[in-house]
């Protein structure tokens, strides 16, 4: 591959004019140079069409779960450790399901009953096998043929038999097994044991199972028919790191840098052709754009950060096809990751929508008589609010965080003092002077896309340090309906997605990190591809295509692997005029390359023609709703109509009638709703209410909603419903008298256990809230009974090859309950109701809670959680449960020493090492211990493990090569992300602070001061700041390496490279 470049040499004078609030501002930026030319001639790129071979499938969760439990194994082996030997065991076989796990060092063949059933030549990895069909009635034999090939010898294992009511018991090796020399097996003698599982030198090779071998590296996975061409390669010290990509009306590509490597415009090839791609660098002072869109003759880019966040407009003024004129025509008040995103022109041609993420404010300030909540808990006032004038809004805009219970921050801080609405979608006209939110309720959603009706769909981010909290959202694809509110609040604030103040996602997608996102029309691609919604994701290197299918007034996705490729950090997507799918990688300062996907199979690739579609008629009622989503001249129409659907069986429908209604004054529907009597129309007419009425409507919305409460028949989703309203009415109306409290626990407190667990999730919210004098003891009984660990449908995350899953897969092998974790998280509220001994066993399940593995913040979640419950409890309570050794604090585990010696490590030196030396014959125990004794683990999680104030590195390799990965670590001050960036403040007392900023309100900010501690934090009045600077120095240190060896330095690097897989190819001796 050969990059050209060229250059004419001469100048040319620009002028930025930056929008003002009366008047077009000139800055004269002075000579710019002329645009430089790159070429690069395509390549077709290496793909593969099927998928892996696998040494043996991936166990279902749940029988890893099982194989989890029970008693521990034990290493064994006959007497002489350099002999082989047969192991034998016999066992009932009566049993409906029987796994088994095992593993040898170093070699291992298991039979059952004669058969054959699985070897292991590797100890670092278990396998797991069904033997179900080898079982027989009676007594049954299992053999084990082991052999050493030098060194420690040992063989473990477990066979999990489950009967028909679902009871397991265990068969593991430990001291009753029995050996025999394999030439000789008439003499049987007892085997040692070496100990148990978990011991030395071997650890516990059960947490790595055998499974997905993975696609080979720089290999595209794709559909068959399908075909990548690599059309550039981008260099990234002139050109920087590609992040967002459109089309101008020449059909020539626009891309732009994340920092500031400004703008590049491209003329790919014809398709089929050898001619090369031609490259050109824009001199327009402009970068660091998140979005681009060609429209109205000019260039819209939205900016995240560069010359400052913002829309700006770019244009050629005098024809010679260069851009010289840039105009900011609106102030975004947030950047960095979470910051201002993705454009579109609207459907109908007319304006321009906007996305930003969670930290951006939206496009202008609400007028509210009242503050947030903030917390949780009842507000003392309504919250009225409204929109300034020349603006407007879909969505009523007195929203709040809505949350009954005490929420907690992220429990490392992320996104503290965040509040309502989240990220949002937006549109403005050409000018950029007026604008109207369309959707709220988002953590970061890079991106979205218009369907062939004119319908938004957008592809929203997780908070991957949640994972495995029952307030874990994965990423998801929802359909932004007008007014739509997708409820992302910080912390343990996120509402679930059975909330009828909220709406559901189309399709959960799992962990991961959206970018870009594109419909496949006008691609020259099967019908099926055409009509498919394509997202991408950073972090798994995947692209999905969606195939989007009626279903009411919305959608239902199924999601379909389109291409993967290890590492594949891909950034944005188009479809070009020529029909091709054209997608960038790059990001965070990793090197870019602009790739083109065509259809080279035999299918048809003619227009896709429209589908019969039954549900049109109900997306057709929900649009005429969505256009009284203001305040009408004509209200009564309005609620009249609204009136007639907020009962509708569609739950898209009901909620398009609510925000039509909202939006009238409520003196004209007031006593409409609370007369309504289906249990939906009543339950939605309440919450319309509790978001929109004053306290003296509490009483007639709680009498409203008693009948229902005692009702039996209601189903799952209108219990649900019933539910929240009672929340929104207590939240918003007021806390209940005594005289309601004591009413509404006459109908609930009895309810709870119910056979559902999110109905049991929202009845304890409500009865801790309530101050039921029994939940208390009904809880700690469901707290002692045997954890059911919750398993996320990761499967595809997981089979996508051992280093995208392995840590994940971990995580879900040790899985929490979520149901008791929410069981606890509520009643750490609770003041009323305790006996010591309730007091005793809620903290055992704590302690018990803190041996499951999680998301980054899932141990400060339960330490939080811990602590919050501590506070509640009375002195004499807290005494006897610190004398009585039921609350036990956290102690960090001793760092180990490098052996050494060090030497300052460079570059060179390190690349020239790892050039042969990360081939293989790497150690991968050396490696994790290294990455413990270089401090890496006080700040950084890998593979499950470790602090959070730095990002987690397990998935570096997907994202980083040996160079990057290499020059972060010897200069981590190069590329910093923006959460991760340090300031220096000084206060008016004399005092000097460096840190990273955890949250900041308009009063104060918290700083963390110490990168190895997420308790370390100082909270800094702002009225204390006398100077605030970007400090020019990262949190971490840069000579991490110096004490470390060569090998040791190796060692690190393949153990940060192989994912936490200790089967990676660097570890073969």
């Amino acid at each position: 591959m050969r990059v050209s470049r060229c250059g004419s040499g001469w100048k040319r004078f620009v002028s930025l004019l930056l929008w003002g609030t009366s008047s077009l501002v000139p800055l004269e930026l002075g000579a710019q140079e002329a645009p430089r030319f790159y070429t690069q001639v395509p390549e077709i790129v290496p793909t593969s069409t099927s998928a892996p071979e696998r040494a043996v499938s991936p166990p279902p969760p749940a029988v890893l779960q099982a194989l989890a439990a029970g008693p521990t194994p034990e290493w064994i082996w006959g007497p002489n450790q350099d002999s082989r030997y047969v192991l034998r065991k016999t066992f009932p076989g009566q049993a409906q399901a029987a796994w088994l796990q095992f593993t040898a060092d170093n070699q291992a063949t298991v039979s059952i009953n004669g058969h054959e059933v699985a070897s292991s030549d590797d100890w670092s990895q278990s396998v797991v096998v069904n033997i179900t069909s080898r079982l027989r009635s009676g007594e049954n034999e299992l053999l084990a043929e082991v052999t050493n090939e030098g060194g420690p010898a040992g063989f473990v294992l477990k066979l999990a038999l489950t009967d028909a009511a679902g009871q397991t018991r265990y068969i593991v090796s430990d001291s009753s097994w029995q050996a025999v020399r394999r030439r000789d097996r008439t003499s049987a003698m007892a085997v040692v044991s070496r100990g148990k599982l978990g011991i030395e030198p071997w650890g516990n090779p059960f947490e790595n199972v055998a499974g997905d071998s993975g696609p080979e590296r720089n290999v595209f996975q794709m559909l068959p028919g399908f075909q990548v061409e690599r059309l550039f390669t981008v260099p990234k010290d002139e050109l920087g790191s590609w992040v967002s990509i459109t089309t101008d009306d020449r059909g020539r590509l626009l891309v732009s840098d994340q920092e500031q490597k400004g703008l590049c415009r491209i003329t790919p090839p014809p398709l089929g052709s050898r001619e090369p791609t031609r490259v050109e660098r824009l001199t327009v002072p402009i970068t660091a754009a998140q979005g681009l869109l060609y429209a109205f003759g000019s260039l819209y880019v939205s900016v995240n950060g560069g010359p400052g966040s913002g829309l700006y407009r770019v244009r050629d003024t005098d024809g010679d096809d260069q851009f010289d004129e840039v105009v900011k025509l609106k102030d975004f008040r947030g950047g960095g990751e979470h910051g201002p995103h993705a454009l579109r022109l609207s459907p109908d041609g007319q304006s321009i929508y906007c996305c930003a993420g969670n930290h951006t404010l939206p496009p202008f300030d609400i007028v509210r008589q009242a503050g947030p909540q903030t917390m949780g808990g009842p507000r003392a006032e309504p919250l009225m609010a409204s929109v300034p004038e020349g603006h407007a809004s879909r969505i009523p805009v007195n929203w709040d965080e809505d949350l009954l219970l005490p929420r907690q921050w992220d429990g490392n801080g992320h996104a503290r003092g965040i509040l309502a609405p989240g990220g949002w979608v937006a549109r403005t006209d050409p000018e950029g002077k007026s604008w109207e939110l369309i959707s709220v309720g988002y953590r970061n959603q890079y991106d979205f896309a218009f369907n062939h009706e004119g319908e938004l769909f957008a592809y929203d981010a997780d908070m991957e340090w949640d994972m495995g909290m029952p307030w874990y959202r994965p990423t998801r694809v929802v359909h932004a309906t007008s007014g739509s509110e997708f409820g992302w609040r910080s912390g343990t604030g996120k509402w679930p997605t059975y909330y009828a103040d909220s709406l559901p996602p189309v399709v959960n997608i799992g962990p991961g990190s959206p970018v870009g996102v594109e419909f496949g029309y006008r691609a020259k691609f099967p019908a099926k591809y055409q009509q498919a919604l394509f997202i991408l994701d950073w972090t798994f290197g995947t692209m999905y295509a969606i195939h989007l299918e009626p279903d009411g007034a919305s959608y239902r996705g199924v999601k379909e692997e389109f291409l993967s490729r290890t590492p594949l950090p891909l950034t944005d997507a188009v479809v070009g005029q020529d029909g091709a799918l054209y997608f960038t990688i790059g990001g965070r300062g990793t090197q870019s390359e602009l790739f083109r996907v065509t259809y080279v199979g035999e299918e048809s690739i003619a227009p896709a023609a429209p589908a019969d579609d039954p549900c049109r008629p109900l997306r057709e009622l929900r649009r005429q709703l969505e256009a009284h989503h203001r305040r009408m001249d004509n209200p009564a129409a309005t609620i009249e109509l609204a009136l007639q659907h907020v009962g509708h069986p569609d739950r898209f429908i009901r909620y398009a009638a609510r925000m039509a209604l909202e939006h009238q004054p409520v003196e004209l529907w007031r006593d409409q709703v609370l007369r309504l009597s289906p249990p939906e129309a009543r339950i939605t007419g309440v919450i319309a209410l509790a978001r929109q009425g004053v306290v003296a409507d509490r009483a007639a919305a709680l009498q409203a909603l008693a009948p229902l409460a005692r009702e039996a028949q209601l189903s799952e989703s209108q219990r649900l419903a019933l539910l929240r309203a009672y929340q929104l009415v207590f939240i918003r109306l007021g806390t209940p008298t005594e005289e309601e409290r004591e009413t509404l626990l006459a109908a609930l407190d009895p309810q709870f256990p119910a056979d559902s667990d999110f109905v049991n999730r929202e009845l304890v919210n409500l009865l801790v809230f309530l101050k039921s004098p029994t939940i208390v003891s009904k809880v700690v009984r469901l707290l002692q009974q045997p954890s059911r660990p919750t398993i996320d449908d990761f499967g595809e995350v997981i089979q996508r090859n051992r280093g995208y899953g392995g840590p994940i897969a971990a995580m879900l092998r040790n899985a929490p309950d979520q149901q008791q974790v929410h069981y606890a998280f509520a009643l750490r509220n609770a003041r009323e109701g305790w006996t010591l001994a309730d007091r005793k066993a809620y903290f055992e399940f704590l302690d018990r809670a803190r041996r499951w593995s999680g998301g980054a913040s899932f141990g400060n979640f339960i330490k939080n959680i811990d602590n919050e419950a501590f506070d509640n409890a009375t002195d004499a309570e807290r005494l006897a449960l610190e004398a009585t050794g039921a609350r036990k604090p956290f102690t960090p585990p001793e760092l180990p020493k490098p052996q050494g010696p060090g030497r300052a490590w460079a570059m060179p030196e390190i690349l020239d090492a790892a050039e042969q030396g990360l081939k293989r014959g790497r150690d991968f125990k050396n490696g994790q211990k290294m990455f413990a004794a270089a401090r890496c683990v006080l700040c950084h999680r890998f593979a499950g493990e470790g602090g959070a104030t730095g990002p987690d590195l397990t998935q570096l390799a997907g994202r980083f090569n040996l160079k990057d990965l290499t020059e972060s670590i010897l200069d981590p001050g190069k590329v910093v992300s923006d959460q991760y960036k340090a300031v220096t403040i000084a206060t008016s007392d004399g005092k000097a602070f460096t840190g990273k900023i955890v949250s900041e309100t308009a009063d104060k900010l918290l700083l963390l001061v110490n990168p190895e501690d997420a308790t370390k934090v100082v909270e800094i009045p702002k009225s204390a700041i006398e100077e605030q600077s970007l400090s020019p120095i990262t949190l971490m240190p840069k000579d991490l390496l110096n004490q470390l060896n060569q090998h040791e330095v190796l060692d690190l690097l393949a153990y940060l490279l192989s994912r936490g897989n200790p089967s990676d190819p660097m570890f073969r001796k």
